[in-house]
């Protein structure tokens, strides 16, 4: 008998459904199932906020999804998104600034990275969102718990103010964010 009782497949593998149940069966990470979610307040103008994303050996992410809530970005200057690693919180790749770009209101947004990231190591990283406008959008997600145990991650952290056009080359002192926005690499 192991510590899961008489179960000896893996938990995350037994569980995998909760990331990928509607979704098609194309090339995809996601931090949250799709249940469960609300329309949360994450974002503060010029802030980043990073979310953790398991991503393993061999993926390639091109793509980054966010999906705004019931309100839309007003009178946006700058936003963009990035992938960071979660080991040395170093910057992968950012997609382009959409400076004044709309984002309206219940809208999936998708940003190609820069250049396509392969990954080398399966593990934790991070999804990169930052908005500077006049009103934020509200994103899809949940909230989440601080870290407990000792070597637990953030499932979200806020770093940087006064951010415009370009992402920070790493993620500098992060704080903890209770509420998770859902993100999916793709």
């Amino acid at each position: 008998m192991t510590v899961h009782g008489a179960y000896r497949g893996n938990i995350r593998d037994d569980l995998g459904y909760l990331n990928t149940a509607g979704r098609p069966g194309v090339f995809h990470r996601a931090n949250l199932p799709r249940i469960g979610l609300d329309d949360v307040a994450v974002l503060a103008t010029g802030v980043m906020t990073s979310a953790a994303l398991y991503l393993q050996d061999g993926d390639t992410v091109t793509n980054l999804s966010f999906i705004s809530g019931a309100t839309a970005a007003g009178t946006p200057t700058n936003y963009w998104f990035a992938l960071y690693d979660g080991v040395s919180n170093a910057l992968l790749a950012q997609t382009a600034d959409q400076t004044t770009g709309a984002w309206a209101a219940d809208t999936v947004k998708t940003l190609a990275l820069s250049a396509p990231v392969k990954i080398t190591r399966s593990g934790l990283y991070y999804a990169a969102v930052m908005v500077t406008a006049t009103t934020v959008p509200t994103l899809v997600g949940t909230a989440g718990a601080k870290p407990v145990l000792t070597g637990e991650s953030n499932l979200a952290q806020t770093s940087g103010s006064s951010l415009t056009g370009t992402a920070p080359a790493t993620i500098a002192s992060p704080a903890f964010k209770r509420q998770v926005p859902l993100v999916i690499a793709s």
